[in-house]
């Protein structure tokens, strides 16, 4: 969700003070990587993931403040659009069978809350893009109340200077507008976090990005847009185009713009809050009252409030976060690529291939990303992204190969054995990649279930809305049933 502010007006001087006390947050950092300690004793993992709210029919619920007042568990969160809400699992440890409980939680949580929300008409729905969105629901009266995302929204149409242009070709061509950032809500995602020390930050975001278009393709869950079918991972596209603050001169001169894929390989977790420092100015120029060398020089552990406000505003597919738990500093990935859903089973199996993979690339003595380059990553992200499960991309010693391959014969293996050096339980490993597997050997995904499910009910109707609805419906129903979505039924 990010951090809460308060409604406000910035002025010049605000933004002066911000840059220099980011800056200085900056300089604090880089000293404490190399004085404080960031170890783990256990790794633990986090998951946050975002719902849209449905009523009985599959439309959208604009009724997230209802919903959260019924549910009545801090673990759900409000959201930027009304029809959003997200649910953050508690960290847990990844060994053993700690990737069981964490989906025991997950699922009881989302059923208590299913329960609650149903009373004020309001049911959780886990997907990437829901197909019943329309263009009446991109408006700004569909912003959640929080001040924070009215004020990013603002800065974010200021900072461009024209409304916001989505333009995306798929199977179908989408081109509309917007005057807030409120297709960004549209965008429902899983995130991943995994707690890292400062030596193994490097090599495992590099292992992270890597490996982003496998987990877009083999995850995806987003083929619709406002009625039109588009890219399987739709959200990717619209994500970078929804909350872009760049006009196309500045695009044509190369700025970066604030949905990144990154710059390079890195070396160190500093290189990633360094580039956000010199890259990308300030959304939110809020300056608290800490100075953090005091308190880093006191023997405290500072916040470092600006820098982490600052690295909020800036949608890394793979972000760093700082934070800290118990009086103690620790660093983490967040990975943010990933579609919600369609099932508790399949978002575990999601992540126990990503927690697996980066762990063993990250360790590899010959490392991926030596023989990769960090445009050919992003490139295959994107492919990813277009063609799903279905997708080719360049892997080093294979040359170009399809997704399901790649995954089947390399992939898997290695991520067995990154779970298994982190103490993740056989079972519970076998158990949670046996999905990944099944999902490539079948070829059905969350993407290709929709698609194949909307062509079946267009075969009884000219409407298009009505089809979504209706396949909307039957995607909660398998959602609520449980069973991962490579056993739903195909009727194409």
């Amino acid at each position: 969700m990010g951090q809460d502010v308060d409604a406000r007006e910035f002025s010049r001087e605000d933004r002066t003070r911000y840059r220099a006390k980011v800056r200085r947050c900056l300089d604090v950092f880089a000293r404490m990587l190399g004085e404080h300690d960031f170890s783990v004793e256990h790794t633990q993992v986090g998951i946050e993931i975002e719902f849209n709210l449905i009523d009985a029919s599959g439309d959208p619920s604009l009724k997230n403040a209802e919903a959260l007042d019924a549910i009545a568990d801090p673990d759900f969160q409000t959201e930027l659009g009304l029809f959003n809400v997200e649910i953050n699992v508690p960290p847990a440890r990844i060994d053993g069978d700690g990737l069981d409980l964490v989906q025991a939680s997950l699922r009881d949580g989302l059923n208590a809350a299913q329960a609650k929300a149903g009373g004020v008409d309001a049911r959780l729905l886990m997907i990437g893009i829901l197909p019943t969105l329309q263009h009446g629901h991109f408006d700004r009266s569909s912003i959640s109340a929080n001040p924070r995302y009215h004020l990013l929204s603002e800065q974010i149409l200021a900072a461009r200077g024209e409304d916001i242009e989505i333009v995306i070709d798929g199977v179908d061509r989408l081109d509309t507008t917007a005057d807030t950032i409120i297709p960004e809500a549209a965008c429902t995602s899983t995130q991943l976090h995994l707690q890292v020390e400062p030596d193994e930050f490097a090599p495992m975001w590099n292992a992270a990005q890597a490996i982003a278009a496998v987990q877009v393709a083999v995850g995806a869950n987003s083929p619709f847009l406002l009625g039109q079918q588009l890219w399987h991972e739709t959200r990717i596209a619209l994500f970078e185009q929804a909350t872009d603050t760049r006009s196309e001169e500045l695009k044509s001169q190369g700025v970066r713009p604030r949905v990144f894929f990154g710059e390079r390989w890195i070396t160190s977790v500093f290189d990633l809050f360094e580039e956000n420092v010199r890259f990308f100015p300030s959304l939110l120029p809020i300056v608290d009252e800490e100075d953090p060398l005091v308190e880093l020089e006191a023997g405290r552990v500072p916040s470092l409030g600006e820098l982490r406000l600052h690295n909020g505003t800036i949608y890394r597919w793979n972000r760093p976060i700082y934070d800290i738990a118990d009086g103690r500093p620790h660093l983490r990935i967040e990975n943010r690529l990933l579609p919600a859903g369609p099932t508790v089973v399949d978002t575990m199996a999601n992540a126990a291939l990503f927690y697996g993979l980066v762990k063993t690339l990250g360790a590899s003595e010959r490392p991926v990303w030596s023989q990769l380059s960090f445009r050919a990553a992003e490139e295959n992200f994107h492919a990813a992204a277009r063609a799903g499960i279905e997708a080719e991309i360049y892997w080093p010693g294979v040359g170009t190969v399809s997704v399901r391959e790649l995954t089947v014969r390399q992939l898997l293996p290695l991520a067995h054995a990154g779970l298994e050096t982190m103490g993740v339980d056989a079972q519970v490993r076998d158990r949670l990649l046996g999905v990944i597997e099944q999902r490539c050997i079948t070829g059905r995904n969350g993407a290709t279930w929709l698609i194949d499910e909307f062509a079946h009910h267009r075969r009884s109707t000219d409407d298009r809305t009505a089809a979504m609805r209706a396949t909307t419906q039957e995607y909660e129903r398998h959602m609520h049933a449980g069973d991962p979505v490579h056993l739903w039924p195909s009727r194409s």
